[in-house]
Parts: C-alpha cells; sequence; structure tokens
C-alpha cells in the first residue's frame, strides 16, 4: 500500500467562496481552532458557516468571532453553547506577533477562507485580505471573462 500523502488527510468543512471575491488575499496562514466537545462533533458532520465570520486580536490573543457551529443535537445531557461565541486561534507566537502588527495597518483585516480537519485537528486557513473596491471587482469579471473566453477559443484546437 503506498504511504498516504499529506494533503489526503485534509478533510474541508466549510469555505467562505465570497472572500476571494470582496477581499485581495495578501497571505494565507494555518491557525488550529480551540473549540469544546459538541462542537467538535457538529463540525465533524459537516456543519459550520463562515459567513461573516473574522479574526480580531485582543489582550495577546487572536480570536475568530462570529463564526457559527450550530448545536450538536446528539448533546443532550451538556448544557448547549452560544453558537456564534468567539473562539480562540491557535498559532506559533512568531505568527501571531506578525499577523497583530499587520492587522494594525489601516485597511487590512483577518478573513477566514475555509475550515477543515488536518490530521485530526481542526484547523482555520486565514487570509491577511485588503477590501477591494467596486472597480477592482469588474476588473477581476473582466479578467475571468477574458480567460474564459480564451479557453473556449482554444478548446477544439490541437494540444499535441
Amino acid at each position: 500500500m503506498p504511504p498516504k500523502d499529506k494533503e489526503d488527510d485534509k478533510k474541508i468543512v466549510a469555505s467562505h467562496r465570497k472572500a476571494r471575491q470582496f477581499y485581495e488575499v495578501l497571505e494565507v496562514f494555518e491557525a488550529g481552532l480551540a473549540l469544546k466537545g459538541p462542537e467538535v462533533k457538529a463540525l465533524r458532520s459537516g456543519q459550520a458557516s463562515l459567513d461573516g465570520c473574522f479574526g480580531r486580536a485582543d489582550g495577546g490573543e487572536l480570536w475568530l468571532e462570529n463564526f457559527y457551529i450550530p448545536p450538536y443535537r446528539f448533546a443532550a445531557n451538556i448544557e448547549p453553547l452560544d453558537p456564534r461565541r468567539k473562539r480562540k486561534l491557535l498559532l506559533h507566537s512568531n505568527e501571531w506577533r506578525k499577523i497583530s502588527t499587520k492587522l494594525t495597518t489601516k485597511g487590512l483585516t483577518l478573513v477566514p477562507l475555509e475550515l477543515y480537519f488536518k490530521h485530526g485537528w481542526a484547523k482555520v486557513a486565514l487570509g491577511l485580505c485588503r477590501g477591494k473596491t467596486g472597480a477592482d471587482r469588474r476588473d477581476d469579471l473582466r479578467k475571468k471573462d477574458a480567460r474564459r473566453e480564451a479557453q473556449k477559443s482554444f478548446k477544439g484546437a490541437y494540444r499535441g
């Protein structure tokens, strides 16, 4: 049996599809999440929403705010948790310092791009982003259409 590739063990739970549409991603970081047991069970069943979610530096730590994990329905004897509570991001101290200093720059924000399980641990891909203006978004759409038209024109061409 061939050895498992490292990327094979990555199971994507949720992705923020509109993040790349509304933000220009400058850098991507991988962080762990501090979760409670029922939250992990809910994530493993594929329930989560990153819409409206963002990262914030507060009190020497990074937090993921407005991240929605619905209550796990089989956790009957456990006190229900707030589905949109703040969740702590787990990073190395040098990554944390790098992100927190860049967040003080005007116009930069921390946006989660996708949530996944990697080797059994819940991870989130965080993008250090700058918001796009309307003109930037229109420019991206134009480039995307041009690429699509170029692909159509080469569709019947010989590739050998």
